[in-house]
């Protein structure tokens, strides 16, 4: 694999950020993994926020969380011992827990704190990049250390924008967070698209919103929109992808679209 014009013959690694809750950070993850993972691309979805969402939108209980992200950042286990399948076939999971909220300050005094996730991909074995063809880091909705990590570790972000008046406020922060990484830790980190998400077709400001993001931000946002949709609201609480509890549904049919660009966007950067 090709990326932003290096070869490559590991696993793409996208980490999914906006330091902005209830933009549909989590959703996406979930439902792009279950798309790439339908699409016939094995995918891992790495939980790196200590609420858990995506873990529990793919049916992983807190309790059943024996071995998460916390276990791997912290030392005491390889990532790929930490990896379990979902119920969407090729799609696993690196689940999360709530002790990750504290990994900051356990790691404060360690100097190789930003690059920890990156080292545990990179593992001497290449059991994580040699193993799937898609990573996913699900961020916190928050620019902390776990952020940094994803990151690092990544060779694009994907940021989800939920269609609202505010829609550009905290983006200016974000892109400089990805500037001082590309300076200090991964020079090749890009920011691989802008995903509208919440979008209402019978919201004028929805799209007045989408077309002033695609004017100030021109061909990175994908074409697809993510609607405001129920079936894509409730899906989480039955532990289950939109895809796998309404493929029909506006959400269903919205991520499938969503998961043709991206992959198209990518088989044309290996082209390049």
């Amino acid at each position: 694999m090709s990326v932003n014009g290096q070869s490559r013959s590991t696993a793409r690694i996208l980490a999914l950020a906006n330091q902005k809750g209830g933009v549909g950070k989590t959703t996406t993850a979930i439902n792009l993994g279950t798309g790439l993972a339908q699409a016939g691309k094995k995918c891992v979805i790495i939980d790196l926020d200590p609420q858990g969402n995506a873990s529990t939108g793919l049916g992983f209980r807190t309790e059943d969380r024996l071995q998460t992200t916390y276990d791997a950042l912290g030392g005491s286990t390889p990532l790929v011992q930490v990896l379990s399948p979902t119920t969407i076939e090729g799609l696993s999971i690196a689940p999360a827990s709530v002790d990750l909220s504290g990994i900051d300050v356990e790691l404060v005094d360690d100097p190789q704190r930003a690059r920890k996730l990156k080292t545990l991909i990179d593992d001497p074995a290449g059991q994580m990049t040699s193993r799937f063809d898609y990573i996913l880091i699900d961020c916190p909705p928050s620019l902390n250390l776990l952020t940094i990590n994803a990151m690092a570790a990544a060779d694009g972000i994907l940021v989800p924008l939920q269609c609202e008046f505010f829609a550009l406020e905290g983006l200016t922060q974000l892109i400089g967070t990805v500037q001082r990484v590309q300076g200090a830790l991964n020079p090749g980190l890009r920011i691989s698209g802008i995903i509208l998400t919440m979008y209402d077709q019978r919201n004028r400001l929805s799209s007045q919103v989408a077309d002033d993001v695609r004017e100030n931000l021109g061909d990175i946002v994908f074409s697809t929109l993510i609607p405001r949709n129920v079936r894509l609201s409730e899906a989480p609480s039955f532990g289950l992808p939109v895809m796998a509890y309404d493929a029909d549904c506006a959400g269903s049919l919205a991520y499938k679209a969503l998961t043709k660009e991206l992959l198209s966007r990518d088989s044309e950067t290996l082209a390049a």
